[in-house]
């Protein structure tokens, strides 16, 4: 049975037995555990995964804070995501930003090619995000809505091929350079030359 037509049994089966207990809470947190399933569902299609580091990432699992690499609150928001050092290869995508409590995203020394997604400035709760990489290939420039993450305090995206400018809005005035470094960055400014 997929993951969407279990919800859907759960919501009915409560519905009809004890509808006071569909709440709107309930409703609402159900829905977030379905659009936090399929964002990771979604990174994990995207991976190569040649040392099964993702193996527990199983889709007839509901809640993915059982998954290896996945660490959640008390309230079961996924709030660490750490595939640093897995040896997984592939791309990121804009499903990432809607992991909306997510405070660490470590994906450093892996394979990763193309852009670091925009939608990672959804990621309001973020502290640090790690995607150094000394086999990592992200090209592209940084993207401006960065900048909005007031939380973020690490920010490294060194040994890349990152190309444009450096943002220096937000906390990114404050990082240590050598964190930001790429072959094409042209400095620390407002605007984006592009790549």
């Amino acid at each position: 049975m997929s993951h969407c037509s279990s919800f859907l049994s759960l919501f009915l089966y409560f519905s009809i037995v004890c509808p006071c207990m569909v709440t709107r809470e309930f409703i609402f947190t159900a829905l977030m555990s379905k659009i936090i399933w399929n964002a990771l569902h979604a990174l994990r299609s995207r991976l190569s995964d040649p040392n099964n580091v993702l193996q527990s990432w199983d889709p007839t699992l509901v809640n993915p804070c059982t998954w290896f690499h996945i660490t959640c609150d008390s309230n079961n928001h996924v709030i660490r995501l750490d595939l640093g050092n897995s040896n997984v290869s592939g791309s990121l995508g804009p499903e990432l930003g809607q992991l909306h409590h997510l405070q660490y995203l470590e994906l450093y020394r892996n394979d990763l090619r193309g852009k670091i997604p925009e939608e990672l400035g959804n990621l309001k709760k973020l502290i640090s995000m790690d995607l150094r990489l000394n086999n990592n290939e992200l090209t592209g420039s940084i993207p401006r809505e960065l900048t909005h993450l007031t939380n973020l305090k690490i920010f490294d995206v060194s040994n890349n091929d990152l190309c444009g400018t450096i943002p220096v809005d937000g906390n990114f005035g404050s990082f240590p350079m050598e964190r930001l470094s790429g072959p094409e960055l042209k400095g620390l400014v407002p605007y984006d030359f592009g790549c």
